[in-house]
């Protein structure tokens, strides 16, 4: 078979920008190289595996690794050379999941993979018919005898960028001289990203930078908090460096800068500032190196400037205020702790300013520190400013000067302010706009009228526009009335305005508002939105994707009860389908439905959000557990299992979130979501069906047998039963990382917790709020410490009573990047700028 050829495979998406980044367009994913990259990393980690001796543990079947007969890697015994000893790490195994079945046997033998219509394979490890129209291109030609390392040098180099760089350095290269040599590419060790690389040790971190911390120009170590700061450390081997990323990990003053003074080449750099830190011990050294960095990410634990006065060549700024209000020996903080710190900051030549904050006063108060300098003398080549505050941030007068300096001298193309500046005020009618990217009107009092007078100007051309954030503006799609109620139905003519004004939008979330839809052909919001063909995330709320308003004269469409997915605890009597097709009958979206029809129209979705209009987290941050929630909206009552069946429709979809969907009866559209969403991460579901029951849990753990790629699974349903039935179904997700569960009055086995903990090796942190009592749940996390915490260095568990009053305390201590991506609860469609830090 004739070798691929590099130029005709992987120079068209060269072109087209997929190297970095799979392209999305109107047509589809240009993805056919990943999937090839999917199937020969797949064939990598088994060769790798095959080639290791003392490792028939991990190959799950098939004789032991030494009883196999070796797979010759070409002419020659260069390609074949191995080192002994060398370990295989998880990655192999995780490559190897991707494939249809298992690679085993004597030698090398691979099954034939089966691709759906989107491309993706088939979830099934049975072995496939002798059918060559249904195998991928590259499946087939590793059946037809053409070996792995027989495939060209660059796609070779694409499919080893799947693999963590700790793994390629300390273990891919060193099976085989043509993949040492290959590994130390250019293209593969100039960036190193260890970010939620949880297999990271210590040992591993410190041994990569030691062999190629020289050639390192990128390093992102974001969210690495189990890595001690004299690992950290390390970092100043890294002389090339030009971008760094440490958000997430512990450095104190000193640490920084002398790892700061070595890095001179230095140009972006983000950071997390601990109580502690004292801007008085950097060095002169250091002092110049943050001199000429360009973009800086500073994440704030404690009132301080940072090392941003230092900083006098900022482009961009980004600031995180995590701040509490008190200590843990609960002293009050203020912002005057800041009065004295060295210099102001130096926004002379800010292109980019974005201040994100936590709930809480302190953080109010520290940010007005930051933005006083900006009143004083805005930049002129400030093109991107954006505030995001929960609750109200009341307008002093500083900020009055700066909103009005910023629309006489500024023209942006980002933006975002506190809703407490733009309601009531003209703000908007006098700022200048050119090309937008992004815009957030979150919480605000936007009426219709406005949003099309000084937002769209009328229906001007928002083709730029990527991203729009108008979650909770209650009033954003409604005529400009005093008397309309939140609940009224929304003017189709304003939403048809928005759509074909903004065309090219990729970002849209309209949830946390009832926008409900009138009686009328084509004027539902949800065949407006159809025609936004380039969507790829999008937030509703629940009540905007009913087909219309109940009528007095139409019957009540009655549950279909039979569509009960067999699942534990449900016995099945002989003879009986117990597990229908999610499509048939009422159990199924209707081709009438307009959600089916909009999810139809938008194929390509990646991330979507169905929340409930009055949904509110079980547990808010900063705050004590919330024991009552508002009902659900009326017109929610109509969207249940048909609906969430359609969403299984979305082949390409990897983020799904369900949130107060009270009508759901069976769950049984859980079951074609696993089947057909076979690229789902992330999973959140709260409140499904009814408060006191958990009607849905067969539906979940079928479903959960077919999410081989599930990552992270946030679930918050109130008596909830964590029993051994529900971790085995759990145990069946072999990728899972991070699990999440809330319940209020929910029960948990630890015996069941311990047992799914010692399956799934990949699970490295594990939160479980319930109604457990305190003992029991300090037993359980102390338990699963001392029996994982060893071989996991970045186990995070937390086990605690969710209705407890010291609840607030144990949250301070979860690793932000838990908190705030998955133990939280929050819509996170459009909520930052797309690439906004790299």
């Amino acid at each position: 078979m004739q070798k691929p050829s590099a130029r005709n495979v992987l120079g068209r998406h060269r072109e087209s920008g997929w190297l970095e980044r799979s392209v999305q367009t109107a047509e589809g994913p240009k993805n056919e190289l990943r999937e090839e990259a999917e199937v020969l990393g797949a064939l990598l980690g088994s060769l790798v595996l095959q080639h290791l001796p003392g490792r028939s543990h991990i190959q799950h079947g098939g004789p032991p690794a030494d009883e196999r007969k070796c797979v010759s890697a070409g002419a020659g015994s260069d390609e074949s050379s191995l080192l002994a000893g060398v370990s295989v790490e998880p990655w192999t195994r995780r490559l190897r999941a991707s494939l249809a079945g298992q690679v085993g046997g004597p030698g090398l033998r691979i099954p034939r993979p089966r691709f759906g219509p989107a491309g993706d394979m088939a979830s099934s490890g049975e072995d496939i018919s002798n059918d060559d129209d249904d195998m991928h291109p590259a499946a087939a030609g590793m059946a037809d005898g053409v070996h792995l390392l027989g495939f060209s040098d660059e796609i070779l180099l694409h499919i080893l960028s799947h693999v963590p760089s700790t793994d390629l350095i300390l273990n891919v290269r060193r099976t085989c001289r043509k993949l040492a040599a290959l590994c130390l590419d250019k293209s593969l060790i100039h960036t190193v990203l260890l970010q939620k690389d949880y297999q990271a040790s210590e040992d591993k971190v410190r041994q990569l930078v030691k062999e190629i911390g020289r050639e390192i120009q990128q390093l992102s170590m974001a969210g690495c908090y189990w890595l001690p700061g004299s690992t950290v450390e390390h970092v100043a081997r890294c002389r090339s460096l030009v971008k760094v990323n440490l958000s997430g990990c512990h450095l104190t003053s000193l640490r920084l800068s002398k790892m700061l003074s070595a890095l001179q080449h230095l140009r972006s750099l983000a950071i997390d500032v601990s109580p502690g830190f004292d801007a008085s011990q950097l060095s002169s050294e250091c002092k110049a190196t943050l001199s000429r960095v360009r973009e800086l990410k500073q994440t704030l634990f404690t009132p301080s400037y940072g090392v941003v006065p230092c900083c006098t060549s900022l482009e961009k700024l980004l600031l995180y205020f995590e701040i509490l209000d008190r200590t843990r020996e609960g002293a009050i903080l203020s912002g005057q702790l800041m009065v004295g710190q060295s210099n102001v900051p130096h926004y002379q030549n800010l292109r980019v300013f974005y201040a994100r904050l936590a709930p809480g006063y302190i953080n109010q108060e520290v940010v007005r520190l930051y933005l006083a300098v900006l009143s004083d003398r805005t930049p002129q080549n400030l093109h991107a400013f954006l505030i995001s505050v929960p609750g109200s941030f009341a307008e002093s007068g500083a900020t009055k000067n700066l909103l009005d300096s910023m629309a006489r001298n500024v023209v942006l193309d980002a933006l975002q302010l506190p809703k407490s500046w733009l309601n009531g005020s003209s703000l908007l009618q006098h700022m200048k706009f050119n090309n937008p990217f992004y815009f957030s009107f979150s919480r605000c009092t936007l009426s219709g009228g406005h949003l099309i007078q000084q937002v769209i100007n009328g229906g001007k051309d928002l083709r730029s526009l990527a991203s729009l954030n108008l979650s909770g503006c209650v009033h954003c799609l409604s005529p400009d009335s005093l008397l309309r109620k939140a609940e009224d139905d929304i003017d189709s003519s304003i939403l048809e305005t928005l759509v074909a004004s903004c065309c090219n939008l990729r970002h849209l979330n309209l949830s946390a508002a009832h926008h409900h839809s009138s009686e009328g052909l084509g004027r539902h919001l949800c065949q407006l939105l159809a025609r936004l063909r380039h969507l790829r995330s999008l937030s509703l709320p629940v009540c905007s994707v009913a087909d219309s308003a109940p009528r007095a004269d139409r019957a009540p469409a009655q549950p279909a009860m039979h569509a009960v997915p067999r699942g534990f605890g449900k016995k099945v009597r002989v003879g009986v389908q117990s597990c229908p097709s999610p499509f048939s009958g009422q159990a199924g979206p209707q081709p009438s439905s307009v959600f089916w029809s909009l999810l139809k129209n938008l194929p390509f979705l990646e991330h979507l959000e169905l929340i409930g209009s009055n949904f509110s987290s079980a547990m808010p941050r900063n705050e004590p557990a919330i024991r009552n929630s508002l009902p659900p909206c009326s017109r929610a009552q109509s969207v249940g299992d048909s609906e969430v069946a359609a969403i299984g429709q979305l082949a390409f979809l990897r983020h799904l979130t369900l949130a107060q969907l009270p009508s759901v009866l069976t769950g049984s559209g859980l079951v074609n979501i696993g089947l057909q969403c076979q690229q789902l991460r992330s999973l959140s579901l709260a409140n499904l069906g009814m408060m006191g029951k958990v009607v849905y849990m067969p539906a979940l753990s079928d479903m959960l047998k077919h999410c081989k790629r599930l990552r992270d699974l946030r679930l918050e349903q109130p008596y909830f039963s964590a029993n051994a039935q529900f971790f085995q179904a759990l145990s069946q997700c072999p990728s899972l990382q991070r699990l999440c569960l809330v319940s209020r009055s929910g029960t948990l086995q630890p015996d069941a917790v311990l047992a799914f903990m010692a399956r799934c090796l990949q699970v490295v942190m594990c939160h479980l709020f319930t109604g457990e009592s305190l003992a029991t749940c300090k037993s359980l996390q102390q338990s699963l410490l001392r029996s994982f915490q060893a071989e996991r260095p970045a186990l995070n568990v937390v086990v605690f009573p969710l209705l407890h009053e010291g609840l607030t305390d144990v949250i301070r201590d979860v690793p932000l990047v838990h908190l705030d991506e998955i133990t939280l609860f929050k819509s996170r469609v459009a909520e930052e700028p797309p690439n906004l830090w790299w």
